[in-house]
């Protein structure tokens, strides 16, 4: 294969290639860099430098001829601008921490690049991961002079989902191989449905939050994005591991090689289709393709198994007070004082952190902040606060009734196919979107989307798959066997 095609291999492929040296990290890092200038319009990167990227290439090439390179020597990634790094400046995507310089790498970032994975960059989101649609970053994308979404390369017309927008289009266009992302309430998997790939998250707390800048500490969940199961299969397995003592919430859960379970057919497997999922709201399109890939399944083997969720329904509010309270306590920090964003001018203390605050933050992560202080005030905390843990457990439960009949459970992502840049401007239109993806998070259980077939205008469709807790290798088998037997996953945009 020649180098303008490197773009069109699987992360395994390529990996293969240029340990064999059939192809140079260094090539494989120019090939996609120039891709990446080539289609700077697309506003997927928040921060590149060739240098950086070059650097690393070239040392990997130097391992691949010592015979020491990793797995994935010379992989070009990119990374979801939460992620902390020590090359590339970590914004946010917010005005409150544009151009701060990391002095260590996220433990997520610190495991690829143990496995040999060169970084192109930073890639755009939403504020703080606090969005589904990627409009609400405030850090302008590589060769932009203003703050501007990343756009959907199906159609760039259209949101590429949030918050992992810029993941999602990097992808979905083949400027990097694969790349990471973070899963809060939905934000892995819904951008991954929008823009035609893979993506998963993890069981909460099977891969570290060891510099991943927190939104919600109970729900975030770092995950990876990339064109098939098969590679997020093997992406995966190098992510998730205990790292017990930097982050509190991992889990002392042995590393898993997730790719050893591809092999294995699902006859027998039930899938499990909640009714909760599949009522008002899914639009006929979405159902249509979700139909159909549902039948695939069944010609493969599998059983469909009706269930039930009957508190899913309850995602959303509950959700919307878990999470912005989090958020308010865990964005307390970011005040003018140690690092990030000051004010210019102020008055006195309290001047300058309602200056800085008002300035550096912007209307989605203060209305949240805003939201998060008042379900945590006095009087206020047991009926709201409370009462939303109170949900989540419930919520928690139904899963655990509905896996004593089923294996996985299957269902929409959103409600609808990418829609048109501005259009859900109401908050509540927007915390609506994300009915489906919710009540996994809220349960804290691995859920993945994988490509289901093509809605209205040709966009993407994904199909979400739900696992009971550490059964990621369960969902990685049945999405790649779906991928074996269809070609959801090969469809690609024009840019491509």
């Amino acid at each position: 294969m020649s180098t303008p095609d490197l773009h069109q291999l699987g992360v395994a492929e390529l990996a293969a290639r240029i340990r064999n040296q059939q192809v140079s990290a260094v090539e494989a890092a120019q090939h996609f860099l120039q891709r990446a200038k080539a289609q700077q319009a697309l506003g997927a990167f928040l921060a590149m430098d060739e240098d950086v990227t070059l650097a690393q290439a070239r040392a990997q090439d130097a391992a691949v001829a010592a015979g020491t390179a990793g797995p994935l020597a010379g992989v070009p990634i990119g990374h979801k601008d939460v992620f902390v790094t020590r090359d590339f400046p970590t914004s946010a995507a917010s005005r409150m921490l544009q151009g701060y310089r990391s002095p260590f790498d996220a433990t997520v970032v610190a495991r690829l690049a143990d496995a040999g994975c060169v970084t192109l960059g930073k890639l755009s989101c939403d504020e703080f991961a606090m969005g589904n649609g990627n409009e609400s970053t405030a850090v302008p994308p590589v060769g932009a002079s203003t703050a501007q979404p990343a756009l959907n390369p199906w159609d760039t017309s259209r949101v590429p989902g949030g918050s992992s927008g810029g993941s999602a289009a990097a992808v979905a266009a083949r400027l990097v191989a694969a790349a990471t992302g973070t899963d809060t309430g939905g934000s892995i998997r819904q951008p991954a449905a929008f823009c035609g790939i893979t993506g998963i998250k993890p069981t909460y707390g099977r891969a570290s939050r060891y510099g991943m800048i927190a939104y919600a500490s109970s729900l975030d969940q770092a995950g990876v994005m990339a064109h098939s199961a098969q590679d997020c299969a093997l992406l995966l397995s190098l992510v998730c591991g205990p790292d017990g003592a930097r982050d509190a919430t991992s889990l002392d859960v042995p590393e898993e090689n997730f790719t050893r379970a591809l092999g294995n057919g699902i006859e027998g497997l039930r899938i499990g289709i909640p009714t909760e999922f599949f009522g008002e709201g899914l639009h006929d399109d979405v159902r249509a393709a979700l139909d159909a890939a549902l039948k695939e399944y069944e010609k493969l083997g599998a059983t469909l198994v009706p269930v039930q969720l009957p508190h899913s329904p309850l995602a959303v509010p509950a959700y919307y007070i878990i999470s912005p309270a989090e958020a308010s306590s865990n964005l307390s920090r970011l005040d003018g004082v140690r690092y990030g964003y000051r004010a210019p001018e102020y008055t006195d203390l309290n001047d300058m952190y309602k200056k800085t605050r008002s300035q550096a933050f912007g209307e989605e992560v203060q209305r949240r902040i805003m939201i998060g202080t008042y379900v945590l005030s006095e009087g206020y905390y047991d009926a709201y606060y409370l009462k939303a843990q109170k949900i989540r457990r419930l919520i928690a439960n139904d899963f655990q009734a509905a896996f004593q009949q089923c294996d996985v459970i299957a269902g929409p992502v959103a409600p609808s196919v990418a829609w048109k840049l501005g259009t859900l401007s109401d908050p509540v239109s927007n915390y609506l979107a994300d009915v489906f993806t919710l009540p996994a998070s809220l349960a804290g259980l691995p859920a993945m989307s994988l490509p289901a077939g093509s809605g209205a205008e040709g966009l993407p469709v994904g199909l979400q798959l739900i696992g009971n807790y550490f059964q990621e290798g369960r969902l990685l088998q049945a999405a790649h066997r779906l991928q074996l037997a269809t070609d959801f996953h090969l469809r690609a945009p024009a840019t491509r």
